[in-house]
């Protein structure tokens, strides 16, 4: 089962990877991860790529499809991943394409999971941080008693800068102009299969395995 997850933030995407890998015992790929992973490996791509992200450069597409593609070919990938943070544009999807040819394999799925903005708005900014012990609450899934006090501490909450919403509304804009792109291009190949994830957690997985084993 080869896959590919696609979501904006704040859709779960993280919390479905983790069952769907699971449950189908294949590896979860996320970018961030093998970034890290080549970096600490010193490979020549991972130290490429720390060149960029030490100067808070963008890795070029060329470093990133080399990483990615190192890390398909490895044993636990043969018989199947799960794609996530891969790929962003349409050149990094064709390049994913075209390295899949090469070792005789291909896409099964592209999972779109999809909430509407102002939902997603509603999620990424409730988060709340205690400025006294550092507990993070979340006004919708882990609410406090009080909206401004810790329970655990009695110290005051705070909104992050980066959970505001004029941050995340930022951060809406560039996925979405990074995304619509390759939600047609899959869509053009008869990949994509779009999920509503507004949806408790156990009836989008339940929808997704539905998918899968169609």
């Amino acid at each position: 089962m080869n896959i590919v997850l696609l979501g904006p933030p704040g859709a779960g995407k993280g919390t479905q990877a983790i069952r769907i890998s699971a449950h189908f015992d294949i590896p979860h790929i996320s970018t961030g991860d093998i970034f890290r992973r080549a970096v600490a490996q010193k490979t020549a791509l991972g130290l490429k790529a720390k060149e960029f992200m030490d100067r808070g450069d963008l890795v070029p597409d060329e470093v990133v499809i080399g990483i990615v593609k190192q890390r398909l070919e490895e044993p636990d990938c043969s018989t199947g991943f799960l794609l996530d943070g891969f790929p962003r544009t349409v050149p990094q999807a064709e390049a994913l394409v075209d390295a899949l040819t090469v070792g005789g394999r291909a896409l099964d799925k592209v999972l779109n999971i999809e909430v509407d903005r102002d939902e997603l708005i509603r999620r990424l900014t409730g988060r709340r941080t205690c400025r006294g012990c550092g507990k993070v609450f979340h006004l919708i899934f882990d609410p406090p008693k009080s909206s401004t006090t810790c329970d655990i501490c009695g110290g005051a909450l705070w909104q992050r800068e980066d959970d505001s919403e004029e941050t995340v509304i930022n951060r809406l804009k560039v996925y979405e102009a990074q995304t619509a792109p390759l939600v047609d291009f899959y869509r053009a190949q008869g990949l994509l299969v779009a999920v509503d994830g507004r949806q408790p957690v156990e009836v989008v997985f339940s929808r997704i395995d539905e998918i899968l084993h169609a």
